[in-house]
């Protein structure tokens, strides 16, 4: 089982940093891409245009903002600002084998961008009440910069996954033996 889909787990977060990332990466965020990132987190069934997917993209770009963001004053005016503008209509929502969890409701009319945006406000603003602190954040590995949600107690994460952390302390170990 992927340890990103454990019960104690952000989901709804490790959704948005993978649609962000995604959109970041390039070649899969076609609306068919988009669609599979969506469905692969529990989301609503999409069908995306060329438009609608650009909407997405836009909107994953004002999510990326956000998740640039290291100071909790200016992510929670953010946070706020979009909560203002894309009101949550949250659901509770049992997904296959799991238990129940907080989604926003399904988009209407052919407005995906507003739901993600509905869906990215309601999941930060949980999330940093919850943490006090903007627990996430860009891998500073070098040639990486894949967000990351940052699910740990002690010390603040700084890679995206174990191998970014690992590349970087072999890297630094080889260049401390030469």
């Amino acid at each position: 089982m992927d340890h990103r889909l454990a019960d104690d787990n952000p989901r709804g977060l490790y959704f948005l940093t993978d649609l962000v990332n995604t959109v970041r990466d390039g070649g899969a965020a076609t609306p068919q891409g988009l669609e599979a990132v969506v469905a692969a987190h529990g989301g609503p069934p999409l069908r995306l245009t060329e438009t609608t997917a650009a909407e997405v993209r836009e909107a994953a770009a004002v999510i990326a903002g956000i998740l640039d963001t290291g100071d909790e004053d200016s992510a929670a005016e953010a946070i706020n600002a979009l909560l203002d503008r894309y009101p949550a209509r949250p659901r509770l929502v049992r997904l296959p084998g799991r238990r129940w969890s907080l989604h926003t409701a399904t988009p209407h009319h052919g407005q995906p961008a507003r739901w993600l945006l509905s869906t990215a406000a309601l999941a930060l603003a949980l999330w940093l009440s919850e943490r006090g602190y903007c627990a996430w954040g860009r891998c500073a590995a070098p040639g990486c910069d894949r967000y990351f949600i940052d699910t740990g107690r002690r010390a603040p994460q700084r890679y995206c996954s174990t191998r970014c952390g690992t590349r970087v302390r072999v890297a630094a170990h080889r260049d401390r033996g030469r």
